[in-house]
């Protein structure tokens, strides 16, 4: 079998694919990964839901069809990773093979077949790992992490880049059904003794739940569609902490096959919904939380954060991957650059207040400001809006999305044209946040018709607030660049911060 050739310009320079290989409790996934960088994007990803776990609470092995589904996976996916010419490839495995008997006899003849070691991960590893895909996807996180797999609950606590030592439990929705007799009652006490002795839940109040795991999204999935949530974007999906409970004691009271849009959750994945609403009631109720939020990110991106440099684990992952879109769709990515430090000149001496998280969005706003550029005039704002809300970017929370959203938007469509947008779209982000999208627009259009996106322009026609005017100062060979289209869209920003707007010209 040939291996590939990465040829193709669409592709990010980020060294060989690297493949992660996931053995857990209920799946066992491939991602393949375009390469080690801090904001990595899946090639590949592929899972098959083995249940190797689905006897081990109650037997102390794992199943022989789930084994043979396992290993017929596994063979496939060492075929994939040649197939894609990856060069490194990292296996795992979690629970269900460091707790069952015949275990190590598995990891055995798994390693023969995709020939490499399997790492074996203690709980606290597992915790440890998944904690750290956590923190390399959500900005300054703080609260304690809880990645609920088929066979375990991994809990541990997160303040920024530290990790406190983390526990585990025995309440993966695989081993709950199988050591209750899928009595719901009876995991329901199970849960509840399991959790109460857990001392960094209770150092969770006023904090943030961050709920990493596959049946925890397919809650998630289950709510978003319930309340009619316009963005179905799992990562960074935030329920008040009341609300969550609420829903997790509705989900497992009743037959799931009842709640309305249960369509939107596999098949496979619906009997474990009680155990996983269970296990969410009881920390939320124990902890305290202000909210949960659902994560995309755990344990495989916690595996290739540990393996990045220092200094590139402290690079900020929402800029690194706006930054990698620029350069990939920009007409010019120098010049998404070069509009950071002139905004920042705007924004400094407009008046106009501004928070460091703010901050950090216009930023990424305007690395992400040309994307769009390709597509038909007239859809330009609207394909833009769609590649940011829908894209995968992580560090960045659901109203962060539909600032960057709304402002590239406004960029293209002006700050006056609503009625293209979805409504709901605009309800996650506060009118402060609105209100900055339109100035920023606003901005990001003046600056476009003034370098045309090429470099070196901007930097030699700053634009500022002088004796409370809204100066745009287009000095020497750049003289020749104003004219009425110019005029206009500085009317339009000086209209939006209340200035009278002047191009000083000669």
């Amino acid at each position: 079998m040939n291996r590939a050739r990465n040829d193709a310009p669409g592709r990010l320079d980020h060294g060989p694919p690297i493949a992660v290989i996931d053995i857990g409790s209920n799946s066992v996934r491939l991602v393949v990964y375009e390469g080690l960088a801090r904001s990595p994007i899946a090639l590949f990803n592929e899972k098959a839901l083995c249940g190797l776990g689905r006897e081990v609470a109650s037997t102390g092995l794992l199943a022989a069809d789930a084994v043979e589904h396992a290993l017929s996976t596994l063979k496939r996916y060492r075929a994939l990773c040649t197939t894609m010419g990856v060069k490194k490839i990292l296996a795992i495995a979690t629970a269900a093979c460091r707790d069952a008997k015949n275990g190590r006899a598995f990891i055995a003849l798994a390693e023969r077949i995709i020939k490499l070691d399997i790492d074996v991960l203690s709980g606290a590893r597992e915790a440890e790992f998944t904690a750290l895909g956590v923190i390399s996807g959500v900005h300054q996180a703080d609260g304690v992490v809880g990645d609920l797999g088929g066979g375990s609950l991994e809990l541990v606590d997160v303040r920024g880049a530290r990790v406190r030592r983390g526990v585990t439990r025995p309440l993966g929705g695989l081993a709950l059904a199988d050591v209750s007799a899928r009595s719901v009652k009876k995991a329901e006490k199970l849960v509840k003794k399991a959790l109460a002795g857990v001392p960094m839940l209770k150092d969770c109040e006023d904090r943030s739940f961050y709920a990493v795991g596959g049946t925890w999204r397919a809650l998630a999935r289950l709510h978003m569609w319930q309340t009619g949530y316009p963005l179905h974007v799992m990562h960074g999906y935030a329920v008040a902490a009341d609300e969550a409970l609420e829903f997790a004691r509705l989900v497992h009271r009743v037959d799931v096959e009842t709640l309305s849009n249960i369509d939107v959750v596999a098949n496979a994945r619906r009997p474990f919904l009680a155990y996983a609403a269970l296990v969410l009631e009881y920390a939320v109720r124990i902890g305290k939380p202000r909210q949960v939020m659902f994560s995309a990110l755990g344990v495989r991106e916690g595996l290739l954060y540990s393996l990045l440099k220092q200094k590139d684990k402290q690079k900020d992952a929402l800029i690194e991957a706006a930054r990698d879109l620029n350069q990939l769709r920009s007409r010019s990515p120098r010049h998404g650059e070069e509009l950071i430090e002139w905004t920042d000149r705007f924004m400094v001496s407009s008046g106009l207040d501004e928070t460091v998280e703010e901050r950090r969005l216009r930023h990424a706003a305007c690395l992400l400001a040309d994307i769009g550029w390709r597509a038909h005039p007239d859809y330009r704002g609207e394909q833009s809006l769609n590649l940011i809300a829908y894209g995968g970017f992580t560090a960045i929370d659901h109203p962060g999305r539909a600032y960057l959203a709304l402002a590239v938007f406004y960029r293209y469509a002006g700050a006056a044209v609503d009625d293209e947008l979805s409504p709901r779209l605009r309800e996650l982000a506060s009118t402060r946040m609105i209100d900055r999208a339109r100035v920023l627009g606003a901005a990001l259009r003046l600056a476009y018709v003034v370098s045309a996106a090429m470099p070196g322009v901007l930097s030699r026609t700053p634009l500022a607030v002088e004796r409370h005017r809204l100066a745009l100062h287009l000095r020497g060979e750049f003289a020749a660049l104003a004219g009425e289209r110019v005029l206009n869209r500085l009317r339009a920003l000086a209209r939006l911060i209340g200035r009278e707007p002047v191009m000083l010209i000669g």
